[in-house]
């Protein structure tokens, strides 16, 4: 672990130290560095359960694959963000990279804890950096009000979570996620420890974030810098899938009674959401809202706690971390160029950048979930159990899938087909930059299709 964590912790005292015509590659080097000596944890992730062991940092098949996503996503956003702070002053530059660099440092102390509460205090500290990256770094004056959702939000769903796992550190005595699920079953039956149950899962449902509880989130996207959002959908969002299938093994004989209002209003989401992008003028706005239609399937698939439902919460959330990353970074390319995020201002971009719209066109078929890529097959496996689990579900996952193929495939004909506006005029070329930028996002995407037992999580 601490060959990860070390370099990552170094990053900041480099991006003040560098010269400054030297920043941006040598934080860039370093980091991707970092994402490549990554890639070792996926060795023996299988075999053991848990490795990498020390005292207080683990990883283990579940842990893994969000932990080499989240160190293989710093190096894009520093590749994203360097066009746009290019007119900034130095120090600020310098801020914005440690900011980033700090996310990364506390996701992989999240992600990597084996204490849980460490991963909760990990969890909270995510929320500065990214508030400060929203607030400062922001696009337009609702930037202030953006972060205050995002805050409060957060807080008041994982505030009940503190309290939660204090009651469980009293009843069990231990918060180790080594002994936790082999300590004596909880006999959860009274009145209050049904509140106990909410307030382990609300924090997770809100930064998931559940349908109801998700206005925070397109408010966030929309005003955040392009690293801001990267990072928020690919990697923020995960934080509550991953916390709750490490909670809720321990919630046993309550959950399969009141996850039920919980399982409505994520599969209403799918439908609900989606409907509400094919409404939408706002590029950015559109793919937020996608990422709340995706976690929904997520929180479904890992309530109903089967092995499938897991393991497909596990691939879908990989994959959406890649493809919707990929989508934020196109969002930018187009607002770098026409300084609009609305689609009917930026269309018929096929015919000046012909090879962006490739790019387009591949990512649009990864959201809309085109075979063989993993986001079928984490949709396929969430959608089979959930009709295993009761067959009426059928009809809302059907209609979602439905749905998430004509949003996908109505953004990316509003944005790339048609007429091109005669005000568009003098855009820049595309820079090989950008086009690095989606060759590392979308190729982990088709090579994972070669080898999906590094995302399988525990049904390996």
């Amino acid at each position: 672990m601490l060959k990860i964590l070390i370099p990552t912790l170094m990053l900041i005292p480099t991006a003040w130290l560098t010269p400054a015509k030297w920043l941006w590659p040598t934080t860039l080097a370093h980091s991707m560095l970092i994402a490549l000596i990554s890639l070792s944890w996926l060795k023996h992730a299988m075999e053991t359960g848990w490795s990498t062991l020390s005292l207080f940092m683990a990883t283990d098949p579940l842990s893994t694959p969000l932990l080499v996503l989240t160190c293989w996503l710093l190096p894009l956003m520093i590749l994203a963000s360097q066009n746009h702070t290019a007119t900034e002053p130095i120090n600020r530059q310098r801020m914005y990279i440690s900011l980033l660099t700090s996310l990364q440092i506390f996701l992989i102390l999240a992600f990597g804890a084996t204490e849980v509460i460490m991963f909760y205090i990990m969890f909270e500290a995510t929320l500065i950096p990214t508030l400060i990256l929203i607030t400062r770094w922001g696009n337009q004056t609702e930037r202030l009000n953006a972060g205050v959702y995002f805050l409060f939000y957060t807080l008041a769903g994982s505030l009940p979570l503190l309290v939660a796992l204090l009651l469980l550190q009293n009843y069990t005595g231990t918060l180790s996620l080594f002994t936790l699920p082999f300590s004596h079953p909880l006999h959860l039956s009274s009145y209050t420890d049904k509140l106990w149950w909410a307030g382990c899962l609300l924090a997770f449902l809100v930064k998931m974030p559940l349908y109801g509880v998700h206005l925070w989130l397109p408010k966030a996207h929309v005003e955040a810098p392009v690293a801001g959002s990267m990072v928020l959908a690919a990697v923020l969002l995960k934080l509550g899938g991953y916390g709750m299938m490490r909670m809720i093994v321990m919630l046993d004989p309550l959950t399969k009674d009141l996850s039920y209002p919980f399982l409505i209003f994520a599969l209403w989401g799918v439908i609900m959401t989606g409907s509400i992008c094919l409404r939408q003028t706002d590029l950015k706005s559109l793919i937020a809202y996608s990422s709340v239609s995706h976690m929904g399937l997520v929180v479904g698939g890992i309530l109903i706690q089967t092995p499938w439902g897991f393991t497909g919460a596990l691939i879908l959330m990989i994959a959406h971390g890649l493809t919707s990353s990929a989508l934020f970074c196109l969002a930018n390319t187009n607002y770098e160029r026409t300084h609009s995020r609305t689609m009917l201002l930026a269309r018929g971009l096929q015919i000046v950048l012909p090879l962006m719209t490739a790019w387009w066109f591949i990512a649009s078929l990864a959201n809309l979930a085109l075979p063989p890529l993993p986001n079928l097959m984490g949709e396929l496996m969430i959608i089979t159990s959930l009709f295993n689990w009761s067959w009426w579900t059928i009809a809302l996952t059907g209609g979602g899938t439905l749905i998430t193929a004509s949003y996908s495939l109505y953004m990316f004909l509003m944005t790339q087909r048609g007429p091109l506006p005669s005000h568009i005029i003098g855009l820049d070329p595309s820079h090989s930059r950008e086009h690095l930028l989606m060759t590392l996002h979308l190729l982990p995407l088709l090579l994972l299709i070669l080898k999906p037992e590094l995302i399988w999580g525990w049904a390996g």
